[in-house]
């Protein structure tokens, strides 16, 4: 499987303070939406994981996983920053 990076990367603290996560493609997303969140239950982490799926079947372009990535991140009130 190829890796399919963002065009720009997507920093989120889904742990402690001192540990920030520098997401940079669809498979460092779905890692920390299967091992690293804090909020399990979330309809929009669910969604993302749906998104980031999609992208690895080749059925979607790796921004649609990005956008619901950052979406689910604004909920979870994890995301530090978007490199613009």
């Amino acid at each position: 499987m190829r890796t399919r990076r963002f065009r720009k990367p997507i920093v989120v603290q889904p742990g402690r303070i001192d540990r920030d996560r520098v997401v940079l493609s669809v498979s460092d997303a779905a890692e920390v939406l299967l091992k690293d969140w804090p909020t399990p239950a979330s309809k929009t982490r669910l969604a993302a994981i749906a998104a980031c799926l999609a992208v690895i079947r080749g059925e979607k372009p790796p921004r649609v996983a990005r956008q619901a990535f950052i979406v689910a991140a604004k909920d979870a009130r994890i995301l530090l920053g978007e490199q613009i």
